[in-house]
C-alpha cells in the first residue's frame, strides 16, 4: 500500500492531480476540499489510497488524513463507491460529514449529488456508531502530515480548542497582511492577538 507520496505537482485540476516523484508521474483522484488546499503550492505531500477494482486501479489523494479516514469509512458503507464519497468530500468537509452522520441529519447528506434517501440513511446506520465520540474528535483535527507552514498553525489552533473557521480567516488575515510571519510561531501569535 503507497501511504503518501511528496513530489511535484505537475498538473492540477479540481478532480485530478498529476504528482511527480523521483521521475515517476502518479495520477492521482481528488477531491474539492484538497484541491483547494493545494491549487496555490508546486509541491508538497498527498497522503494515498489504491483502491482496486477488476478493470482499473485508481489512486486516490488526500490533503489530510481526515479526509481519508473519512473516504475509507464512507468507501465501506454498502452502495457508496469511490466515486460517491469523493463526492460526498467534495461537498462537505470530513467534520461536516461526521456531524451529520453523529447527528442523523439525513437532510444535510441528500443535499449532496448522488446521496438518495435511503443512502443517506444507510450511512448514517452504518457509520453513527463507528464514528463514536472519540472518533469525531480526531476527525475534526487534520494531520500533522500537512503540506504549509499554514496549515500546522491551523492544526495547533484547532488543538487549542478554536474554532476551525475562526481560526483559518485569522490564518488569512495574518498571511494577507504578509509582515514577514514566515515561521509557525509567529503565525499562531498573530492570529491569536486577531481572535
Amino acid at each position: 500500500m503507497i501511504a503518501f507520496i511528496r513530489g511535484n505537482f505537475v498538473y492540477k485540476s479540481p478532480a485530478l492531480v498529476h504528482l511527480e516523484t523521483g521521475g515517476v508521474g502518479y495520477e492521482l483522484q481528488i477531491s474539492l476540499h484538497t484541491y483547494s488546499r493545494i491549487q496555490h503550492l508546486d509541491s508538497g505531500i498527498l497522503l494515498t489510497y489504491l483502491h482496486i477494482r477488476e478493470d482499473a486501479h485508481i489512486l486516490y489523494g488526500f490533503f489530510d488524513k481526515a479526509e481519508k479516514e473519512m473516504f475509507i469509512l464512507l468507501i465501506g458503507v454498502s452502495g457508496v463507491g469511490a466515486s460517491t464519497a469523493r463526492m460526498m468530500l467534495s461537498s462537505m468537509r470530513p467534520e461536516e460529514i461526521s456531524g451529520a452522520i453523529l447527528q442523523g441529519n439525513t437532510r444535510q447528506l441528500e443535499s449532496i449529488k448522488g446521496i438518495g434517501k435511503k443512502s443517506a440513511e444507510r450511512i448514517i446506520l452504518e457509520l453513527r456508531d463507528k464514528l463514536g465520540k472519540g472518533r469525531e474528535e480526531t476527525l475534526n483535527i487534520s494531520s500533522i502530515t500537512n503540506n504549509t507552514v499554514e496549515q500546522d498553525a491551523l492544526n495547533a489552533l484547532i488543538t487549542l480548542g478554536i474554532a476551525r473557521p475562526a481560526a483559518e480567516n485569522a490564518i488569512k488575515k495574518v498571511t494577507k497582511e504578509g509582515s514577514g510571519a514566515e515561521n509557525i510561531e509567529e503565525i499562531i501569535k498573530k492570529a491569536l492577538k486577531i481572535l
